[in-house]
């Protein structure tokens, strides 16, 4: 009987026509302010052209301004293509799409992070993807900070890992789930990132360190929006001197470093095991050597020989901060949302703050939980204080949020 009511149900399904069904899910999404789309602009230094308009540029993650630094740019463009290097190597690593300066930049980068080696991924999302799908399985659990970067919960969905999140940065509410779940699972990793995106706040890495060893367990940290900026450029497990406490570690090129690409660094063991089991890896054509090498040239030339963009990074970040004294800024760092809650509550200002020459883009759900809708301000090296205060003056004429 049950059966027949289920096959009833299924015969009484309305057919949709091919695009019907996705026709009316873009409607749904126009309709709750949710559509996205790809707009025709032009980046130009610390701005952006729209509709022929130049508005100051805060929704990048160039967080140095490397990307639009020409002299870097030319000077290593003279250095590179006077070697006569290649533009592309359109092979995968582990056939023939390798050569010394990837494995020069992952040497640097394994003595940076005192590793034992590193590994070259195509972007942090072929990165996370890779290192969670290939480390745990069906019997393995692993325990995510709920406001944990989309690559990272696609890795563990295709591992078929059980995902247990726990609140944010709440490690008590960590620490009972690793109580309550870990016995029952063969493996487990501890996942966060460092330094969160869409909030702009920082895990504390030895409190999950504690907890890693504790629960025997491997601890993965992302350090994707602050390798470059934090503790002398190498990120903020460095920063609080927890480099040895973490298992892998992975960061991007593609943020404040300018550049392309990601990597992760570990151990003999856990790099070797990606060599041969990350999908994402092994059936990856390589990043174009071009890209590559001028990331190595911009850590090594500009990021890491002195701290002067770091250091104006942090104070532009100090001196928003102390002018948007009455508006509710989550996090500490250079990343500055302000939350309104409706979707069409952020993206009309965002429309109001680019007419008056700011581009803010609204973050909206599934990039952040419903209701939380957002203006993320996001600020880089190449700004100077007056393009601070311009917009903190726009800021607090146009948007009361009390």
């Amino acid at each position: 009987m049950k059966n027949s009511t289920n096959m009833a149900s299924l015969n009484s399904l309305k057919p949709l026509s091919s695009l019907e069904f996705y026709s009316n899910t873009l409607e749904d999404l126009k309709n709750n302010s949710s559509f996205r789309q790809v707009k025709d602009i032009k980046q130009d230094g610390k701005y952006i052209v729209l509709n022929n308009k130049k508005l100051l540029n805060f929704s990048s993650n160039d967080y140095l301004g490397i990307s639009s630094d020409k002299n870097l740019c030319e000077a290593f463009l003279k250095e590179y293509l006077v070697c006569g290097a290649k533009i592309s190597n359109p092979s995968a690593r582990l056939l023939c799409g390798t050569n010394s300066i990837y494995k020069e930049l992952e040497t640097f980068l394994a003595k940076l992070f005192q590793k034992d080696r590193a590994l070259i991924f195509n972007s942090g999302y072929h990165g996370n993807v890779g290192v969670y799908s290939s480390l745990v399985n069906s019997d393995d659990v692993v325990f995510v900070d709920k406001l944990n970067h989309a690559s990272i919960i696609d890795g563990i969905r295709l591992s078929k890992a059980q995902i247990i999140p726990y609140k944010h940065l709440d490690y008590d509410d960590l620490r009972s789930k690793l109580q309550k779940y870990r016995k029952k699972y063969k493996k487990a990793i501890i996942s966060s990132e460092s330094l969160f995106s869409m909030d702009g706040d920082v895990a504390d890495i030895n409190k999950l360190a504690d907890l890693k060893e504790e629960f025997n367990a491997l601890l993965i940290i992302d350090e994707a929006h602050s390798f470059g900026v934090y503790g002398d450029g190498v990120g903020v497990c460095m920063e609080q001197n927890a480099l040895s406490r973490v298992d892998l570690i992975l960061a991007t090129f593609g943020k404040a470093i300018g550049s392309y690409g990601a990597f992760v660094v570990g151990c003999e063991t856990l790099i070797d095991y990606l060599v041969n089991f990350a999908r994402s890896f092994i059936f990856s054509t390589t990043l174009p050597e071009i890209s590559v090498a001028f990331s190595y040239y911009a850590l090594k030339e500009k990021i890491l020989k002195d701290n002067s963009l770091q250091n104006k990074l942090f104070l532009l970040n100090e001196t928003l901060r102390s002018k948007l004294k009455n508006f509710e800024i989550l996090g500490e760092s250079y990343i500055l949302p302000v939350v309104l809650g409706e979707n069409e509550r952020a993206v009309s200002f965002s429309n109001k703050l680019i007419e008056n020459g700011f581009y803010i883009l609204p973050i909206r759900y599934p990039t952040v939980a419903k209701n939380t809708a957002r203006l993320r301000i996001s600020l880089n090296s190449g700004m100077e204080i007056e393009d601070i205060e311009k917009l903190s003056e726009f800021l607090n004429s146009t948007l009361p949020l009390k």
